[in-house]
């Protein structure tokens, strides 16, 4: 998908909308797609432990059913952008939220496993798509002004979507007693759990018909006098919209697609910048960042959690991924991209040397001892917190900086998919890896955690104060 114009018309970035608030309502519908991200990549931590038993599956073959939506997830970001530039950023949310619809009432009425997997990827296609489309709308529509507070509301509404996701599923928890696979509407728990999204993929939906196309699509298939209407609309009587259309029409003529064959060079096949940019997705995974939203009702379980405390425990977890990214957002531009992500490795070095000591202890009576309980629970949250203070942001912010312009989307591709493989990778291994040995898992993923520490000191370069252009 082609990106937004970074240059402005001379005054245009001052000007004030004469309908912030609608601005604000647009962009916070667009998010939604965000929101629906958080919540369906988060939800099935409440039903991992209700499908192994209503399958009468083992650790691996569930690791593939949670493991299988992020395949539909990089299908999904790969294709959007080309989806979208043929069909406009507002079909391309539409068909994303009929996906998160029809993936809901799939999920929650499942036939046999493998259908359950099957619509599990829908999802992830879904996800996929949101997670393109959603950025780049908001930033071709927000006022130059106000387009990183508004481009923040993206990222505010995945970790939403998460604490919701976890919420829902601890109430759905405790109307059914406790029990996953109690009756509840005259399904099991866990169904109505996957089911619940039909309500935020609808709402999705309707407010897409709510909210006007991008103003650069509906340039590049000829329709200026329409772009001209949501230009004044989203920046303002006072910009002169026709040099703001002649603005974006010469910065799309002037776009180069990059190509694969830019990111190649040096002695291991890819550029050294190329190589950094993967290390920082690779990384950002291989600290186990996502067993935290996908598994931790089940891994507080298996320690002797009650099934109600340990989904109030994955719950109070997302609010403090919440509270992290806040703190990231403010100070990502004061202290510096480097420098967060440091703070960020030592604190997460921390947290998951705490709960690889905790989990090294054996059970009593079904449980942990109760000081390493407490330590394991807390360390978790600590953990949680310095990740997403620090590399839940930090590393997408670097991935749109630290590229040269010439090869940027290019770039950028490969080190997201980089990233769910990555992904993929740790979250199918997670339940096999825990049968093993649970706080030997830990280790490695504190290991990872340390490694993070030299990788940045010796490889990644500070972007911060400076201008695209002179990445390089």
């Amino acid at each position: 998908m082609t990106s937004t114009a970074q240059a402005s018309q001379p005054g245009a970035g001052a000007a004030q909308p004469d309908h912030l608030e609608h601005v604000i309502f647009i962009t916070a519908a667009a998010a939604m797609g965000g929101f629906l991200f958080g919540y369906d990549s988060a939800v099935i931590n409440g039903v991992v432990e209700a499908i192994r038993d209503r399958y009468d599956i083992g650790s691996a073959a569930l690791a593939q059913v949670i493991a299988i939506a992020l395949i539909g997830c990089a299908v999904g970001a790969a294709t959007a952008g080309r989806i979208a530039d043929r069909i406009g950023r507002i079909r391309c949310m539409q068909i994303a939220a009929v996906l998160f619809t029809v993936s809901a009432i799939g999920s929650a009425l499942p036939f046999t496993l493998w259908d359950l997997a099957f619509w599990r990827v829908v999802g992830g296609f879904a996800i996929g798509m949101a997670s393109v489309i959603g950025p780049a709308y908001i930033a071709e529509v927000a006022p130059p002004a106000y387009r990183g507070r508004l481009g923040s509301f993206q990222q505010a509404a995945i970790v939403v979507g998460i604490a919701v996701s976890q919420l829902v599923n601890w109430g759905l928890l405790n109307a059914a007693g406790g029990d996953q696979r109690g009756e509840l509407m005259g399904l099991e728990a866990w169904q109505v759990m996957l089911g619940v999204m039909v309500v935020p993929a609808v709402l999705y939906g309707l407010l897409s018909f709510a909210i006007p196309e991008s103003p650069r699509f509906l340039i590049s298939v000829g329709k200026h006098a329409r772009a001209r209407r949501i230009l004044e609309e989203v920046e303002g009587k006072g910009v002169d919209l026709d040099a703001r259309v002649i603005e974006i029409e010469t910065a799309m003529h002037s776009e180069e697609k990059p190509s694969f064959k830019d990111l190649l060079g040096g002695s291991f096949f890819f550029k050294p910048i190329v190589w950094i940019g993967i290390g920082l997705s690779v990384f950002q995974q291989f600290v186990g960042i996502n067993v935290a939203f996908y598994y931790s009702s089940t891994l507080w379980q298996s320690v002797g959690v009650d099934p109600t405390d340990s989904f109030f425990y994955s719950f109070t977890t997302s609010i403090i991924n919440i509270i992290g990214t806040v703190i990231a957002m403010i100070f990502v531009d004061r202290v510096g991209r480097k420098p967060l992500a440091l703070i960020g490795s030592v604190g997460m070095v921390i947290g998951l040397a705490l709960e690889a000591w905790a989990f090294s202890f054996d059970l009593v009576d079904g449980k942990l001892p109760e000081t390493q309980g407490w330590v394991a629970l807390i360390a978790a949250h600590v953990f949680v917190l310095f990740f997403a203070l620090s590399w839940g942001v930090v590393v997408w912010v670097f991935l749109g900086e630290m590229f040269p312009s010439r090869f940027r989307a290019a770039a950028l591709g490969v080190a997201a998919a980089a990233q769910w493989i990555a992904n993929w990778a740790i979250t199918a291994s997670f339940p096999s890896l825990a049968e093993w040995n649970l706080s030997g898992t830990y280790v490695i993923y504190t290991l990872f955690a340390a490694l993070s520490i030299p990788f940045v000191l010796k490889f990644v370069k500070e972007t911060k104060g400076k201008a695209l252009e002179e990445m390089g």
